[in-house]
């Protein structure tokens, strides 16, 4: 059943230690297959557990609170090992050795599946761990433990295969519960007689949890650990392990749980039928399935009826199914057989092609779909429509008629400021017919208006309705119907338009495919999460002047006006404002909004001289105004100010401009010291910083209204002789280089704390910076690599070279010049001066940025250089994301009468939750598992016991059963009911990349169009999944 692992395939061989009578490593049976790893014997009296001393005196605080973070380091490893040890010992071992058997041995090596193997590794790390321990007060390391310990490739491989295994071990276990009450009986006594009353799933989830557990502690370790002590590199090098290793876990298990659920719906179909072919042809992915509610509506609007079905979204097509369980039997008991389906899963109901389903908003009826000459008919409702309905085309789609009252109120409305002009020409005065009773009529109007606005975009809040295609009818007039389903929560209904936005996109050629993955397997098959190609556009509307482009930045503006369907496919709400020329003459600014899919510009003019760098410089946060503000005059003043757009020019200008909602007016213009070309724009929160062409850095400081004050002389620091290519600003620094050298500047007294050289060619000057996590990555004006540096002790880290991936695309071409530079959402991209775009992946938190995978190579690119890569970012308004059971009283997540800490370890509010950190920053450290509390039937958890006094809130009571139910998340304990999911989301990003360049070109060999096309300036626009 399991493909065997040889111990030289990985090259991570755990070696045998002095055995003793104590063994960690239980003993196999016959029946069990080798799993080609070396057993382990660890003897508990020659390896005792690690066990911190006495305090010393005269500890600092943080040392204080490092010695307790390793005391929770310890004594949770103890707790794991244990629970992985009573696994075994308490539950497989009996299991094997029962006669007679109530799970046969083949079951038994399903359900235990990797836990020695996991045992093993995790005894190795704790003998490691005991010697550390030992030596804390005088070394204080533990960073490279993790990375010794974790970095093997042994240890991806067992949790892998634990992870990918652990939602079939849970079902077997499930059925075995309901079929085989021997087998009920035997758990229910393990867990009776266990001291902590932990079920066997509360046990075996613990590996799934276990190094986001990890991330936490070092997550805290690293913040009391001060910068400049040794042990922080080796902390953020650990972290980035763990981090990495988690990613590749996730991965994993997504591309696991997408087989599984293809293979599922295909066995729901005829072998001879063109679905399944489609299915078993391995070019379709899964991107999205969930369980929906579809409804069907009577004409006046009322629920006629309901069921839950499968919607599995495929990168081409969609399909929904029922799922499939056998009927009650006479006694309205359901079947045993029907709790765990034996045959097929689910049944096909429809299937149709991706660009014929149209997505429907309440109100949007009529701009989605040609009424003249298309009938709808409602999905589920009677098959032949009245000929009075189809003349008029009329057809309630609940929720019904909300969308034409609303109409109905406007058009009553315009009648009634027309009364009240009329009105306000009377000469007499009458009773109930004057200006106060006309205005009265109006004011009630708006208000109806407002209440009817809000019910349409509550009932699109969860309301999914699609429209797809059906048989013409006898007369050849195309039948499309309306299907609606009703999703868990707003989240997913947003998710939905977002993926089915997304994936139609990528159906288009450019995209087919959009990137290539030279992984190591040979697979070419870019992942699903992988940026779509959604436009492409000529940078400026004037094609008279040969333009060149200098620089783009978005500016995020929040848009109340757009509809909840359209947050979800348009692009990162704002504006983008694009800067060029003409070397030597003058400059172009070019503004596109992208409150939609596709940009459209909003305005267009000529500046002095050629643009070299723009700065987007946001409105300062409060914290920072509290800072700055004396008086209560300059908090009025500050107050007022908002976001400003900077641009550098080529013939020494700085020009600051307003935003686009206050008219982009220009604020402030002057002249950089010596007339010198601005190459680079940053800003701190007390400082506007210029990089010239000269070698200095020059300071402008904020005047008292909280604008730059230009006309004052600005600081001038020398940071070299040649030009100032880049500057980046670091928590309280600033680092500008010059040559091949970075000066490292104090951002608040403007003195330089250090230089180092980045490159050791000098003719290699510094082009690029990008900061991520605790490293800088850098590019140069010559060479194909790239370098990382640590932002503390300024050590160089790695050092990759681009020209392996783009010869991927152009064999031969060697010479690869680095042009551009940027990190989003845990990659890398780098432009090149060959046109192309290649993607490397990096972690995303506090450890270091290195490149961990081949990445890939997009096969849509530039026909010249990649002057630049930026990336739009908008957050999707909280309120959007409220169900209307939060908006109408903010119930609690499980209910009033239950305790949130009985019933759901995760508490209504969140903010104060350790882990939220991390999915604030874009990673998902948990491992997607299906649930299996879909299966009809009593739940497994039906009586709970009153909870111990003193008892933790995670620790599990006494049920009528032995596992709890799995939510979608494993740190979701589900108990009678499920509680409710992604309560603690406080907000989505929306995420575009916009590369520039000129023209566009295809490095596809099998495209059909020409390999390169326009020579003017264009914009590449990349969009990337709603992170949600």
């Amino acid at each position: 059943m399991w493909k065997k692992r040889h111990p030289t395939e990985n090259g991570s061989i755990l070696a045998r230690s002095s055995s003793s009578s104590s063994s960690v490593s239980v003993s196999g049976d016959s029946e069990e297959e080798d799993t080609g790893f070396l057993e382990v014997t660890v003897t508990d009296m020659r390896h005792p557990p690690p066990e911190l001393g006495p305090m010393p005196e005269g500890l600092s605080p943080q040392q204080v609170v490092r010695r307790h973070i390793l005391g929770s380091i310890v004594q949770s490893e103890g707790s794991y090992v244990d629970s992985l040890r009573r696994i075994l010992q308490d539950y497989r071992n009996p299991l094997m050795e029962m006669e007679p058997k109530v799970l046969s041995a083949r079951k038994c090596q399903v359900v235990f599946f990797r836990l020695k193997e996991i045992l093993q590794c995790h005894s190795m790390f704790q003998i490691a761990l005991f010697s550390r321990v030992a030596e804390w007060d005088a070394t204080e390391k533990i960073g490279d433990l993790f990375v010794a310990s974790f970095s093997k490739s042994m240890v991806l491989d067992v949790y892998s295969d634990y992870v990918n295994n652990f939602t079939s071990a849970m079902s077997l276990i499930k059925k075995a519960c309901l079929t085989k009450p021997a087998f009920l009986e035997f758990l229910k006594k393990r867990q009776m007689s266990s001291p902590d009353r932990v079920t066997l799933y509360g046990l075996m989830v613990k590996p799934i949890q276990r190094f986001p557990q990890f991330i936490l502690l070092l997550q805290d370790m690293l913040k009391n650990t001060p910068k400049g002590h040794p042990e922080r590199l080796s902390l953020q090098l650990a972290l980035t392990e763990l981090e990495t290793l988690a990613e590749k876990l996730n991965e994993q298990k997504r591309v696991a749980d997408q087989v599984a659920e293809i293979q599922q719906l295909t066995k729901s179909i005829s072998d001879r039928s063109s679905l399944n072919k489609l299915l078993n042809s391995g070019q379709r992915q899964l991107l999205l399935c969930e369980t929906l509610t579809e409804t069907v509506y009577g004409d006046r609007g009322q629920l006629i009826k309901s069921k839950e079905r499968k919607v599995f979204l495929l990168n081409d097509m969609l399909v929904c199914a029922n799922i499939n369980f056998k009927p009650v039997t006479t006694r309205g008991q359901l079947e045993i057989s029907s709790l765990v389906p034996l045959g097929p899963k689910y049944v096909v109901k429809w299937n149709t092609a991706l660009p014929q389903v149209q997505v429907v908003e309440v109100g949007q009826e009529s701009s989605t779909y040609d009424k003249d000459n298309i009938v709808i008919q409602n999905a589920g409702a009677k098959k032949h429509v009245p000929t009075s309905q189809s003349s008029h085309n009329k057809v309630y789609l609940g929720p019904p008629r909300l969308f034409q009252e609303l109409q109905d109120l406007q058009k009553d409305l315009a009648v009634v400021e027309q009364i009240t002009q009329l009105i306000s020409t009377l000469h007499g005065t009458y009773q109930n017919l004057n200006m106060t009773v006309a205005q009265d009529w109006c004011l009630a109007l708006q208000r109806m208006m407002r209440v009817k606005e809000e019910e349409i975009h509550s009932a699109n809040k969860c309301r999914l309705r699609l429209l797809l295609p059906g048989k013409p009818d006898k007369s050849g007039r195309p039948i499309s119907f309306m299907v609606v389903f009703i999703t868990p929560n707003p989240l997913s209904k947003i998710s939905w338009v977002n993926r089915l936005h997304l994936a139609k996109l990528g159906l288009r050629d450019e995209n087919q495919p959009g990137w290539l993955c030279p992984d190591e397997d040979k697979k070419t098959k870019a992942p699903f999460w992988c940026p779509i190609l959604a436009c492409r556009m000529p940078a400026f509307s004037s094609k008279a002047l040969d333009l060149q482009l200098g620089a783009v930045v978005h500016n995020p503006v929040q848009s109340s006006l757009l509809g909840f369907s359209a947050v979800s496919t348009s692009l990162p709400q704002g504006y983008l404002w694009v800067g060029g020329g003409q070397e030597g003459a003058g400059g172009q600014v070019e503004i596109f909004s992208l409150n939609r899919s596709v940009p459209r510009t909003v305005k267009s003019f000529p500046v002095a001289s050629q643009v070299l760098c723009i700065e987007y410089i946001p409105e300062k946060s409060e914290e920072e105004q509290e800072k700055t503000e004396d008086s209560q005059a300059t908090a009025e003043q500050a107050s007022t100010l908002h976001p400003t757009i900077c641009l550098g020019l080529q013939d020494g200008s700085i020009v600051v401009y307003g935003s686009v909602d206050t008219g982009t007016q220009c604020l402030l213009t002057c002249k950089s010291p010596g007339r010198q070309p601005v190459l680079c724009l940053k800003h701190s929160p007390d400082y506007l910083f210029a990089g010239l062409q000269n070698g200095i850095v020059a300071a402008f400081a904020r005047n008292s209204g909280g604008l730059w004050d230009l006309e004052a002389k600005p600081t001038c620091l020398q940071v070299g002789t040649g030009p100032v290519r880049v500057l980046l600003t670091l928590d309280d620094t600033l680092w500008a280089s010059c040559a091949n050298q970075v000066t490292v500047l104090d951002a608040a007294s403007l003195k330089a704390q250090d230089t180092f050289e980045a490159h050791p060619d000098k003719e290699a000057s510094v082009t690029h910076m990008i900061k991520a996590g605790s490293g800088v990555w850098m590019a140069f004006s010559s060479g194909s690599s790239i370098r990382l540096f640590h932002t503390e002790t300024l050590e160089h880290l790695q050092e990759i070279n681009i020209a392996t991936r783009t010869t991927f695309v152009l064999p031969g071409q060697k010479n690869v010049r680095v042009t551009s530079l940027l990190i989003c959402q845990g990659l890398l991209w780098v432009g090149t001066d060959q046109g192309i775009i290649v993607l490397l992946p990096v972690p995303r938190l506090e450890g270091i940025p290195k490149i961990t995978g081949k990445g890939m190579v997009s096969l849509n690119g530039h026909c010249g250089p990649v002057e630049f890569l930026a990336v739009a970012a908008s957050t999707l308004a909280p309120d959007i994301l409220k169900s209307d059971k939060e908006e109408e009283g903010g119930e609690a997540v499980c209910g009033e009468e239950e305790k949130p800490e009985a019933r759901c370890p995760e508490p209504a509010t969140h903010d104060s939750h350790p882990g939220r950190e991390m999915r604030k920053k874009g990673i998902l450290l948990q491992y997607r598992l299906r649930s299996t509390s879909h299966l009809p039937g009593q739940l497994l958890s039906v009586r709970e016991a009153p909870a111990a006094a003193g008892a933790s809130a995670l620790e599990h009571t006494e049920e009528d059963g032995s596992i709890y139910e799995m939510a979608d998340d494993p740190d979701v304990w589900v108990r009678s009911r499920p509680c409710a999911r992604d309560t603690h989301r406080k907000e989505i990003s929306s995420l575009a990349i916009v590369s520039g360049g000129r023209g566009y070109r295809s490095f596809n060999a099998s495209s059909k169009g020409p390999a390169c096309s326009e020579t003017d300036s264009t914009l590449l626009i990349w969009q990337v999944p709603l992170t949600l």
